[in-house]
């Protein structure tokens, strides 16, 4: 009887786990491996070491990268729109602590918590990166 009832609450455990493959459905962005290190140190990255600064590096992820220092850790996300087609004008600009795409449809998302803010339609969040403080000034972005 014990067997039975404890593979029920595993089975029901298992069940009970919630998918967080958002970005992974997403039909316009696909994964990429790379692997970015970030000198904090360097003037051009010199806004990260405060809070609520984003910073963009391009030429990583499908429309480049924005890293921000949150107050209690840092972020990244990939600077493309996931709500569409990727195109020359779906790299989100960088305003204030929002994301805005200068397409058309000029969606908008928070740089802290990846969501939408504004738009039509909206089914993805920004396609979030995996940030490591290194502990030595410098952060790895990777995927």
């Amino acid at each position: 009887m014990k067997k039975i009832i404890f593979s029920f609450l595993v089975l029901a455990l298992c069940l009970s786990c919630s998918k967080d493959d958002n970005r992974k459905d997403n039909p316009y962005l696909f994964d990429l491996n790379f692997s970015v290190v970030v000198d904090l140190s360097l003037p051009q990255y010199n806004g990260l070491n405060f809070p609520s600064n984003p910073v963009y590096i391009g030429n990583y992820g499908h429309g480049g990268i924005i890293i921000m220092n949150t107050g209690s850790n840092y972020v990244a996300f990939d600077a493309a729109d996931p709500n569409h087609v990727p195109k020359n004008c779906s790299t989100l600009e960088i305003d204030g602590l929002e994301g805005t795409c200068q397409c058309e449809d000029h969606n908008k998302y928070n740089l802290i918590t990846g969501q939408f803010v504004e738009g039509e339609n909206l089914e993805y969040t920004l396609y979030a990166y995996r940030v490591t403080d290194n502990g030595n000034g410098t952060l790895t972005v990777s995927n």
